[in-house]
């Protein structure tokens, strides 16, 4: 597998994961006891960690990667491990 491959398919999944984990732990200010701007949406976040999620979103998709590319030299897990719908034959003694 190309190198370029390999960063695209983790580039893939750094944006699968920060969408994933973008909800988890935020609060609004409601919750946190915190006064709200005028104006501003009942449920804008008021404790939103760009870094914090950049960073866990690289961590989890570099395992994610990690993962992938080991599959796709081993074969652990193949296409026909995974195909529920193509119907299967089965040999009977006949």
């Amino acid at each position: 597998m190309a190198w370029t491959s390999v960063l695209a398919i983790y580039l893939l999944f750094w944006v699968m994961t920060a969408f994933l984990i973008l909800p988890f732990g935020i609060r609004t200010h409601d919750e946190l006891g915190i006064e709200k701007t005028p104006g501003q949406a009942d449920s804008a976040p008021a404790n939103f960690r760009p870094r914090k999620l950049a960073l866990a979103a690289t961590i989890l998709a570099a395992i994610l990667t990690t993962l992938y590319v080991q599959n796709y030299i081993h074969g652990w897990i193949t296409i026909d491990d995974v195909d529920f719908l193509s119907p299967h034959t089965v040999n009977s003694a006949d």
